[in-house]
């Protein structure tokens, strides 16, 4: 269950994302298209099974996963297994997608295979932005009073005028 939890944030951060025109911007500078997959992740899944969902595309994808430490949104361009490139060895079978990102960060971009694939595929680091550093909406940009505390209530809805209860 915690994992669904996690990559259902990551899909939430993924579509405030692409919600704005800065974030558009941002993915298409690295290959993102209008209806090009993105394939969340968390930090604890094992890769194998984060290429399993890649693998049903079988074409390039976005590989997201929001960094349980920093709450960074954190996304990898993958390009589909490709038989021109060296065979590498295949990534141990419990490397985590954390992992993964690490060491794709770090270097910028990295040839990998998975146990199942024939061949080697390359992933890119997508370099983060301003808007992949936080929440676009309101739930992340404000605090939400405490129940403890007072609390507010809407007195006239159109001038948005409040007052304390």
């Amino acid at each position: 269950m915690p994992s669904r939890i996690a990559r259902t944030q990551t899909a939430v951060r993924v579509a405030e994302f692409l919600a704005t025109r800065e974030g558009k911007r941002h993915l298409s500078a690295y290959g993102w298209r209008k209806g090009m997959p993105v394939v969340m992740t968390n930090a604890e899944e094992e890769l194998t099974n984060a290429m399993a969902m890649v693998s049903v595309h079988w074409r390039p994808v976005f590989l997201a996963m929001v960094d349980p430490k920093t709450d960074r949104l954190h996304m990898l361009y993958l390009t589909t297994p490709q038989k021109v490139l060296t065979v590498v060895e295949a990534s141990p079978a419990r490397k985590t997608s954390g992992d993964f990102f690490k060491e794709v960060m770090a270097e910028g971009s990295q040839e990998f295979r998975v146990a199942q694939w024939d061949h080697t595929a390359v992933a890119f680091a997508v370099p983060s932005c301003e808007a992949m550093e936080k929440s676009q909406f309101a739930q992340g940009r404000y605090r939400l009073p405490e129940r403890s505390g007072p609390t507010l209530r809407a007195v006239n809805a159109q001038n948005c005028v409040f007052e304390r209860v």
